[in-house]
């Protein structure tokens, strides 16, 4: 295969992941991390970046995408876990997060300001667009996309280049959760890309690339997905730790809401009002062509997997339910999201993680189940403490738990589940298929 066309295929993998929502993260991660910016960033580069991309291997080495590689818990499992990924990068977080940010980013500032009463009649006009070309998208997103992502693309560079010549900023003492655990927090926050479990659902368009140019080889088609997935990856460490940088030069220059605020600081700043207007303008393009492909994905999931359902009825309630959802505001949005992806991100590890590793169980049902069930408990339980449940008759045991300092208390029950699967299925397995004495 030429170089160029594994090139194409991970700029296409970087396009998906690179929506507008994702410049948030890091910046406010920069503004709070501060002097702690290293580890912080460290550990948001590996969830942020590393995991999806790992994700993506995964899903080549399966066939029919994220419903098979979840199916082997439970077939059933594998469609109710699907579908809450799909509303989760859709309509519950998704969908809403790239809609406020657009709104933040390329209307706020000229408006005096976010008001609930602008964010509605936005939103109206925004979701009615949106509905409409998801209709009948064709080739217009894709063609928007071919010269928008690059043009986002210059325009961080832009600003990251301004950021060393034009803020003077010092950098501040890291704040709250980033003084005392920085890599641990960092690596949280990069939950909040959603680009992993986005990654279940868009590693089968990667492999269906590599599929129409010929590639069928199981290996070869993991190898080359590895390799474009590479690409990605350096693109999105090299914009993530540049636009956290920029976070951490604007500690000083003001109080900001979140970080969709700080990137419009920052333009107006090192470049004043045409500074603005251009990164407005290309983030709310970048919002407006995400939105619609999400819309899109998930029309056609639903209306796929469950046949009553047609497209136009998915896409009417898509579009409802995250008109409704973005009116809540980003802040609010940002908040309710982090409990769910701190609840859905350890099992997703764990079924990747069984997927590489499932030839020495021959995938055994009772393998993923264990590990599936027993990190999910670990993982509710941290999703029902985000989201400010009192669990101190838990807290004692989860805190013993090995790892628990870097947010990984769920690594131990994954492995003890995973193992207690393995020896039932054992035991369940004919005694003459143990029976290797002849």
């Amino acid at each position: 295969m030429q170089k160029r066309n594994i090139l194409f295929v991970g700029f296409m993998l970087f396009a998906l992941f690179f929506g507008a929502g994702n410049l948030i993260y890091p910046v406010s991660l920069g503004m709070e991390a501060g002097t702690s910016y290293l580890p912080a960033i460290i550990g948001f580069v590996l969830t942020g970046v590393g995991l999806p991309i790992i994700t993506v291997a995964a899903i080549s080495l399966v066939r029919n995408g994220a419903v098979e590689l979840a199916g082997r818990v439970h077939p059933l499992f594998g469609i109710v876990f699907t579908s809450i990924i799909y509303l989760a990068i859709g309509p519950f977080f998704g969908i809403p997060r790239a809609a406020n940010v657009g709104f933040e980013t390329g209307i706020s500032p000229w408006i005096g300001g976010v008001s609930s009463l602008g964010l509605i009649v936005f939103t109206i006009i925004f979701f009615a667009l949106v509905f409409i070309t998801s209709l009948n998208p064709s080739k217009l997103v894709d063609r928007v996309g071919q010269w928008l992502t690059p043009a986002l693309f210059l325009a961080i560079l832009g600003l990251v280049i301004g950021s060393f010549f034009l803020l003077n900023g010092d950098i501040q003492p890291a704040q709250e959760k980033y003084s005392s655990q920085p890599f641990s927090a960092g690596f949280i926050e990069g939950y909040l890309t959603m680009d992993a479990i986005a990654s279940l659902a868009f590693g089968i368009i990667v492999v269906s690339s590599f599929r129409d140019r010929g590639i069928t080889d199981p290996r070869e088609l993991t190898y080359r997905t590895v390799q474009a997935g590479s690409v990605t990856a350096v693109g999105l460490t090299a914009v993530y730790v540049s636009i956290g940088w920029i976070g951490a030069k604007m500690a000083t220059e003001g109080e900001y809401a979140n970080g969709s605020a700080v990137l419009s600081g920052a333009a107006d700043l090192m470049y004043g009002n045409i500074g603005t207007l251009l990164l407005g303008v290309i983030v709310l393009l970048a919002c407006f062509t995400t939105c619609v492909g999400l819309t899109v994905a998930c029309g056609q999931f639903f209306s796929k997997r469950f046949t009553s359902l047609s497209y136009k009825k998915v896409i009417t309630f898509i579009t409802i339910l995250s008109f409704s959802i973005s009116n809540l505001g980003l802040n609010e949005i940002i908040a309710y999201s982090v409990p769910v992806l701190v609840f859905l991100y350890p099992i997703a590890i764990v079924l990747v993680i069984l997927t590489f590793i499932g030839s020495a169980f021959d995938h055994s049902p009772y393998v993923y189940r264990g590990a599936v069930l027993l990190t999910s408990l670990v993982s509710l339980y941290d999703g029902l403490v985000e989201f400010g449940f009192s669990m101190s008759f838990v807290e004692p045991l989860i805190s013993s738990m090995p790892l628990y300092q870097f947010s990984l208390s769920w690594v131990a029950p994954a492995l003890i589940g995973g193992i207690a699967g393995w020896l039932i299925s054992y035991m369940k397995t004919p005694k003459t298929a143990h029976d290797f004495s002849s």
